[in-house]
């Protein structure tokens, strides 16, 4: 059970960046597909408010459940600015990354020093994820660097740094109230924080995305279904399985993100990314075990 849990969420969540990446060559602002994504989310929450009793939830849920919404909301919006600006392909290896920033956060913060094994996996990570870009016309040291002045890879650090963070009290949430409750609270809370950040920086450009959004409702309604569902597979996951694993397990999902890339958007590279991803797992699941 807990493995198609786990699969399912993969699913979900590469087949939502999916939609969030066909949304933005359709000349959406990332802000406004997150916010238009959350009121669908908005929708589908409402009436699951009465499946439970919210007066119950503890205030140790409320206080971690606004800082989980507003971290990933945060980390959300990062994410479509990435996807509107790199491949697919390139995107999901990256996500290697969040367990690097999660060990040098627990290094900074918890003072958890990993053994050589952890760096080694760090190494290794970064070895494969020099691989993820042909090299230039000029020396092939180039890549590397090539990848970390992209602004789509920066928004994708930005958007996994966001996440990790929020991890803590997303866990911290649902174990103190349960999976479903926590997911439609991590939906509800995120739609106005979502349309501060709109009305806050783009409130020119509603009325134009909003009638071009018109043309791809059935777009935003699989986008809003696929998050909800990925939200609360998450949600199960961490309830039973601790955060490092249930990040390892969600590893898998950068093999399908390429396979889907090359497929769906005619990525290049296919051969080389898929390898530079398998090498990058390889190295997220030692640093885990470090």
């Amino acid at each position: 059970m807990e493995l198609l849990v786990v699969f399912g969420r993969l699913l979900f969540s590469s087949f939502a960046n999916v939609f969030q990446k066909k949304l933005t060559h359709h000349g959406l602002h990332p802000f406004f597909i997150v916010m238009a994504s959350y009121v669908v989310l908005g929708i589908i929450c409402v009436p699951l408010l009465w499946t439970f009793n919210p007066f119950s939830l503890s205030s140790v849920f409320w206080i971690n459940i606004f800082f989980a919404a507003l971290l990933d909301m945060a980390g959300t919006l990062f994410l479509v600015m990435s996807l509107s600006k790199t491949d697919l392909s390139v995107f999901g290896p990256l996500n290697a990354y969040k367990v690097v920033i999660s060990m040098f956060l627990a290094m900074i913060f918890l003072g958890e020093i990993p053994n050589l094994q952890g760096f080694i996996g760090i190494g290794i990570i970064v070895l494969g994820s020099y691989f993820l870009f042909p090299s230039t016309k000029n020396i092939s040291t180039n890549r590397l660097l090539n990848l970390l002045s992209d602004r789509g890879v920066q928004y994708r650090f930005l958007s996994i740094l966001l996440f990790s963070i929020g991890t803590l009290p997303l866990k911290n949430a649902v174990l103190a109230g349960d999976a479903i409750s926590t997911t439609v609270f991590w939906c509800l809370l995120g739609l106005p924080l979502a349309a501060v950040v709109h009305a806050v920086f783009l409130k020119d450009n509603f009325i134009k995305d909003y009638e071009q959004s018109k043309n791809h409702v059935y777009d935003f309604l699989y986008l809003g279904i696929l998050i909800f569902l990925m939200q609360y597979m998450t949600m199960i996951v961490f309830s039973q399985l601790l955060i490092a694993y249930s990040l390892a397990l969600f590893q898998l999902g950068m093999v399908l993100q390429v396979f889907l890339g090359y497929r769906i958007f005619n990525e290049q590279h296919f051969t080389r990314r898929l390898a530079a991803c398998l090498v990058m797992v390889v190295g997220s699941v030692m640093v885990l075990q470090a």
